[in-house]
């Protein structure tokens, strides 16, 4: 293919780089969706479905931004060996935004909707994590997961971005 330097590199293309050396351009970004069908007030572990993503894109070096499409749930990166975190951060998480408070004006979802928001906003709807070999970075114990923090299951849309 032509070295054209006044266009976007297109797949084939060759470009010099600003050493000069002619390069093949790599892909940069991509952007792939899937859906968590949760149980109400659990933690979902989501690893395996982020780790694919990665795997699968052929980008092997770069950072996995992981991003939940709702305000009644949140992301979090915590202990993955023993399940008895994820159920003392519940406890803690109800303790700090707990349902039915009557200083909440906001329950047009039920005794658990503005609880569930401030919980939202205590996990966070993103986390990120770097990758290399195209291999999640992650610690010996850390996992990704999907809080659910309403008192039923919903299907949350996670959108995971990956910059290379």
């Amino acid at each position: 293919a032509p070295l054209l330097p006044d266009r976007r590199p297109r797949d084939g293309d060759l470009v010099l780089d600003s050493f000069g050396t002619i390069r093949e351009p790599t892909r940069m970004s991509e952007q792939h969706r899937f859906t968590v069908a949760t149980r109400p007030r659990q933690s979902h572990d989501i690893t395996a479905e982020v780790a694919a993503v990665v795997r699968d894109s052929g980008i092997a070096t770069g950072v996995a931004h992981i991003f939940v499409r709702h305000t009644s749930c949140g992301l979090a990166i915590t202990e993955n060996a023993d399940p008895s975190v994820r159920h003392d951060l519940e406890t803690l998480l109800q303790r700090w935004a707990p349902d039915s408070d009557p200083a909440y004006r906001h329950d047009l979802e039920g005794d658990d909707d503005m609880a569930a928001h401030a919980r939202s906003l205590l996990t966070g709807v993103s986390v990120s994590v770097p990758f290399a070999a195209g291999r999640l970075l992650l610690g010996t114990w850390q996992g990704i997961y999907l809080f659910e923090h309403r008192a039923q299951g919903h299907r949350r849309e996670i959108v995971v971005t990956l910059l290379g």
